[in-house]
């Protein structure tokens, strides 16, 4: 038998299917023009948190999009190239995000409660259920530090 979750969220599914995977959290909105890089699923703007990380296989946990309408076609092209995300998590519903998360085709739930960037950490495994709209703290991320005794 498998432990309890640790925290359930519940939003809305826009993109059917249910994925498990390691999340990937950024509290940066994500520009797919000029952002990302689609040949290695990599963000590639300068001075965002995550620039030069491999968001490939992750559940992504962003705020929403910003800039152009290009940004589903980046993500899409994510898809094509085998570089996209397992899932999508986000709050912010633009119309550049939900076509995005469409067209790439992975598992979405969107305006979750509580809000998974104050729940989700970087490294955590959850499972996105697009079907139900429900986001699964499975296990936290294992820290790299060891716990130092005075």
């Amino acid at each position: 038998m498998s432990a309890a979750p640790l925290a359930e969220l519940r939003g809305r599914g826009i993109v059917p299917g249910v994925v498990e995977a390691e999340a990937l959290v950024t509290h940066d909105a994500i520009s797919g023009f000029g952002g990302i890089d689609v040949a290695t699923g990599t963000v590639i703007e300068p001075r965002h948190e995550l620039f030069g990380v491999c968001f490939t296989g992750k559940v992504l946990v962003f705020p929403g999009a910003k800039g152009s309408s290009g940004w589903s076609g980046y993500f899409q092209s994510t898809r094509l190239m085998g570089t996209g995300p397992a899932a999508m998590v986000f709050n912010v519903l633009t119309t550049k995000a939900v076509l995005g998360a469409i067209v790439t085709r992975v598992p979405t739930v969107v305006e979750a409660t509580p809000d998974p960037l104050d729940v989700i950490r970087t490294g955590d495994l959850v499972r996105v259920d697009g079907d139900t709209g429900v986001v699964t703290l499975l296990r936290r991320a294992v820290s790299d530090v060891a716990p130092t005794t005075p």
